[in-house]
């Protein structure tokens, strides 16, 4: 299954100047949230594929203007193609009233609330979030801190990828496209990534 990942900022080639070729081949594409929502239906307009997708910390527009002919994932287990993937969007809360920004507590019990569908599905494939992981390419400020409960996940069920975005790459710092955490493939989504799962 051939994926692409999406996070944070617009493609030039899949929006402005747009270039069909590449989406030949993708079976499902994801999307880590912090996106116009115009952009994404316009890319499930186009793609033979479905969108899903989680919120960024950037995303209240969507409750008015919601991606058209996409599905999200957040806060459940969704199976597309028999692959599981666990979504779960925003950021750690650095404003009192920011939508889809949580504290680790706020975030431990998300993850809590899953407890019944991960055990009845037996765990999950891809770990979708906004944010990194506690320690694993995030920021050292608030706003881009990760949470610990995504390590908590990867050590339990040991998914084959954990894809995130909210870090992005052009910020002057050396965030890792890739990297690894025990079994689990990590991959920072920011912009476009095409991988084969």
């Amino acid at each position: 299954m051939k994926i692409l990942a999406l996070s944070d900022q617009e493609s030039l080639g899949l929006w402005d100047y747009f270039d069909s070729s590449r989406l030949d081949g993708i079976d499902l594409i994801l999307s880590c949230g912090d996106l116009n929502p115009h952009y994404l239906s316009f890319i499930a307009t186009f793609a033979h594929a479905p969108v899903l997708y989680v919120h960024g910390n950037h995303d209240d527009r969507y409750a008015d203007v919601p991606p058209e002919g996409c599905i999200c994932v957040e806060d459940q287990v969704y199976t597309c193609k028999g692959v599981r993937i666990l979504g779960l969007g925003g950021s750690m809360r650095y404003k009192q009233k920011g939508k889809h920004q949580y504290t680790q507590r706020q975030m431990d019990r998300r993850v809590w609330k899953q407890k019944l569908a991960l055990l009845r599905r037996g765990g999950f494939d891809i770990l979708l979030t906004h944010a990194p992981a506690l320690g694993l390419n995030d920021g050292e400020d608030l706003a881009h801190t990760g949470f610990e409960v995504f390590n908590t996940l990867m050590d339990r069920y040991q998914p084959r990828y954990f894809i995130h975005g909210h870090v992005h790459m052009n910020y002057g710092r050396e965030f890792p496209r890739l990297s690894t955490y025990g079994e689990t493939q990590v991959i920072n989504a920011y912009e476009t990534y095409t991988f084969e799962y």
